[in-house]
C-alpha cells in the first residue's frame, strides 16, 4: 500500500479517484490524524472519531460540495474538515483566528450550512432539496447527518413530519450510537435500542409510518457496506432514511470505554490515550459545581425541589442531584422548548423548580419563556450556565445574548452573581419563595474564591431582591459592573496609579434595577461606566441610560461589553481582551481617566 494517502488528498475530487480498497487505510491515517491534533490542541474527539468511515462513505459516493452535505451540531465534522481543504489548518481549529470549531458557510464551499446547535439538519436540508426541486434540479443529492440525541428533539421530528408528505430528494442519515454529550435518554432511545436488537419495531416501523424509505440499521464503522448502501441510496427519489451504528470514540479505547469524558477530554497521551491531567490544586470551584453542589444541599433540606435539564447532566453539574434523588432531577434530552414548560406545569403546582440550560440554548425556548413562564408569571428559577464569552466553541455557544432578550420580558427578574457565594445566596433565596420567575446566569469556569467549599458552602444569607452593593469607594467616576466580570474590574482597578479616583457598584441585579441607589451615583459622579459580559445594545448598560434619560440625567456614561457582532472563537481571556473587558483593557481604560 502506498504510504501516507491523506497528505495528498485535499479535497474530496481527490478522494474519488483512490481505489476503494484502499479506503480503509485512509479510515486509519484519518482517525490517526483527528487523535493526534486534537490531543494537543483539545476540542471535541469522540463524535469525530466514530464517524470516520461514514465521513469518508459520503465524501467518495456523493459529487460535493455540488451535492450538498449537512451536518447536525457539527461535533462529528473534524474529519469532514480535513478533507475539504482544510488538513494543512486543521492544528488551528477553535483557535483565535483559526477555522471553527463547526461547520460554517463563509469558512468552506463544503460547509453548506452553519451549525453549532441540535437538531436543525434535517430542516435545512429540506429547505435545500425543495429550493433543487423548485429550480428543476431533480438529480442534487441533499444529506442530513444527526445523531440519536438531536433526532428526539421536537424540531427534528417537524422536520421528518414535512419530508414525508414531500418528493424532496433528502437523505437522512442516523448515526445511532446511543449517546450525545451525555448518553442519550427517553423513549425513542429505547426504541431504537429495540430495532437494533432485532425486536418488533423493526417491521412497525415509525421512520416508514412518515413516508421515509427506511434502511438499516447497519454497521457504520463498515466502511465498504455504507459505500455500498450509500450507492443504492443514491439512485432512489425522495425521502430516505438510513440507520446506522457507529461506536463514539471508536479507535481509541479510553475513548470507546469512557464516552462521556472523551466527548471533549482536553489534551491527552495520543498514544496511549490518557488524559493529561491539569494543574487544579488549591484552584477555585467551577460555576457549574456551585451550582450542583449547592441545588444538592438545598433539595437534601427541601423535598419540594427539583431540577431539569436539557441533556446536560453533567455540563450543568445536576448530575450530583440527579444520582442522589432520581426521581426529582430531570434530563429531557435535547429539548429546551420542552423543558422550559415542563418547568412552568411543575411550578403551578406548588413545586420549586430549578431549570438549568446553557444561556445560548435558551434562546431556542424564547416563546416558552415569555408565554408559559412570564406572563403566567411562574416563580421558575432558570440557571444559565456559560453566560458570557464561553471561549473555543465560537459564535454559537457565546452566552452574550440573554441580558437583552431576557431584559424585555415583564415579570422577569434577572441576577448575575459577583462570586461564589452570590451564587449560592441566590440559590438559597430564590427557593424560599419568588413572586416573580428568576434568571441567574453565572459563567463557565472557576470562580475566585479557592476555599469556598471549606469556607463557605451551606452558609446561606437572604439577598435581597433589586439591592445592588458598593465594592469600593471612590471621589470622581463610577464603575457599574453586573456579574462575574465585576472581579476584572476590582483587579484593574488595583493596577491603575489613582485607584481613589474611582467607585465600584456591583449591579447583580440588571431587573429589576437598584433605582435607588442609581439616584444616589448620578447626583454624586458625573462620570460612570457600565460593564457587562453581555451584548451593549439592549443590556445592562442600556438599562442605565434608560434610567438617565427618564430622569434628565446628564452624566457621561461609557457602556462597555460586547459589540455588535459575532465574537468568533478563542480562549476566554483573548475574547474579553477583544471586547475591551478584559483586566488589561480595563487597566488601559480606567487610566485614560
Amino acid at each position: 500500500m502506498p504510504d501516507n494517502l491523506l497528505q495528498h488528498i485535499n479535497n474530496p475530487a481527490e478522494l474519488r479517484l483512490i481505489n476503494e480498497a484502499l479506503l480503509p487505510q485512509l479510515a486509519q491515517e484519518l482517525r490517526d490524524f483527528i487523535i493526534n491534533i486534537v490531543a494537543t490542541k483539545e476540542g471535541h474527539l469522540g463524535a469525530s472519531l466514530g464517524v470516520v468511515e461514514l465521513t469518508i462513505a459520503l465524501h467518495y459516493v456523493f459529487n460535493t460540495p455540488e451535492d450538498l452535505l449537512v451536518w447536525d451540531v457539527g461535533h462529528q465534522a473534524y474529519g469532514h474538515k480535513i478533507l475539504t481543504e482544510r488538513r494543512t489548518t486543521f492544528h488551528t481549529n477553535r483557535q483565535l483566528n483559526g477555522i471553527s470549531g463547526f461547520p460554517k458557510r463563509s469558512e468552506s464551499i463544503y460547509d453548506t450550512f452553519g451549525v453549532g446547535h441540535s437538531s436543525t439538519s434535517i430542516s435545512a436540508a429540506l429547505g435545500m432539496a425543495i429550493a433543487s426541486n423548485l429550480k428543476g434540479d431533480f438529480q442534487k443529492q441533499h444529506i442530513a447527518v444527526i445523531g440519536d440525541a438531536s433526532i428526539a428533539s421536537g424540531m427534528a421530528f417537524e422536520g421528518l413530519n414535512h419530508a414525508g408528505v414531500t418528493d424532496a430528494n433528502l437523505l437522512v442519515i442516523l448515526n445511532d450510537n446511543a449517546i450525545g454529550i451525555d448518553p442519550s435518554v427517553g423513549a425513542l432511545k429505547k426504541y431504537l435500542t429495540s430495532v437494533k436488537d432485532g425486536k418488533n419495531p423493526r417491521q412497525n416501523n415509525m421512520i416508514r409510518s412518515l413516508n421515509f424509505d427506511y434502511s438499516g440499521p447497519i454497521d457504520g464503522n463498515d466502511l465498504f457496506a455504507v459505500i455500498k448502501e450509500l450507492k443504492r441510496l443514491q439512485k432512489i427519489k425522495g425521502p430516505k432514511f438510513l440507520h446506522i451504528i457507529t461506536t463514539k470514540g471508536k479507535g481509541l479505547q479510553q475513548a470507546e470505554e469512557n464516552q462521556v469524558k472523551y466527548h471533549a477530554p482536553g489534551k491527552f497521551d495520543a498514544t496511549t490515550g490518557e488524559i493529561i491531567p491539569k494543574q487544579e490544586e488549591n484552584l477555585p470551584p467551577k460555576y457549574q459545581d456551585v451550582f450542583g453542589l449547592t441545588i444538592l444541599d438545598l433539595a437534601k433540606k427541601n423535598e419540594k425541589i427539583v431540577g431539569i435539564t436539557p441533556a446536560m447532566p453533567s455540563g450543568s453539574s445536576l448530575k450530583f442531584m440527579m444520582d442522589a434523588f432520581p426521581k426529582r432531577a430531570f434530563d429531557v434530552g435535547i429539548a429546551e422548548q420542552h423543558a422550559v414548560t415542563l418547568a412552568a406545569g411543575m411550578a403551578t403546582q406548588g413545586m420549586i423548580v430549578y431549570c438549568n440550560i446553557y444561556s445560548t440554548f435558551l434562546q431556542r425556548a424564547y416563546d416558552q419563556v415569555i408565554h408559559d413562564v412570564a406572563l403566567q408569571n411562574l416563580p421558575v428559577i432558570f440557571c444559565l450556565d456559560r453566560a458570557g464569552l464561553v471561549g473555543e466553541d465560537g459564535a454559537t455557544h457565546h452566552g452574550v445574548f440573554d441580558l437583552a432578550y431576557l431584559r424585555c420580558i415583564p415579570n422577569m427578574i434577572i441576577y448575575a452573581p459577583l462570586n461564589e457565594i452570590d451564587l449560592q445566596n441566590i440559590l438559597y433565596t430564590a427557593q424560599l419563595g419568588l413572586n416573580h420567575p428568576i434568571a441567574v446566569r453565572y459563567p463557565r469556569g472557576r470562580g475566585v474564591i479557592k476555599d469556598w467549599q471549606t469556607s463557605n458552602f451551606g452558609k446561606y444569607e437572604t439577598i435581597e431582591i433589586g439591592k445592588a452593593k458598593l465594592l469600593k469607594n471612590g471621589s470622581k467616576t463610577a464603575v457599574l459592573s453586573t456579574g462575574a466580570i465585576g472581579c476584572n474590574v476590582t483587579l484593574a482597578l488595583t493596577k491603575i496609579q489613582q485607584p481613589e479616583n474611582f467607585a465600584h457598584y456591583d449591579f447583580a441585579f440588571i431587573k429589576p434595577l437598584d433605582e435607588k441607589l442609581l439616584h444616589i451615583i448620578f447626583n454624586q459622579y458625573e462620570t460612570l461606566i457600565t460593564i457587562e459580559d453581555g451584548v451593549i445594545k439592549g443590556g445592562f448598560g442600556s438599562a442605565v441610560l434608560e434610567f438617565a434619560a427618564a430622569n434628565n440625567y446628564n452624566s457621561k456614561i461609557q457602556l462597555l461589553g460586547i459589540p455588535d457582532s459575532f465574537i468568533e472563537q478563542g480562549t476566554v481571556d483573548e475574547l474579553q481582551q477583544y471586547c475591551g473587558i478584559s483586566v488589561n483593557s480595563l487597566e488601559i481604560i480606567f487610566s485614560s481617566y
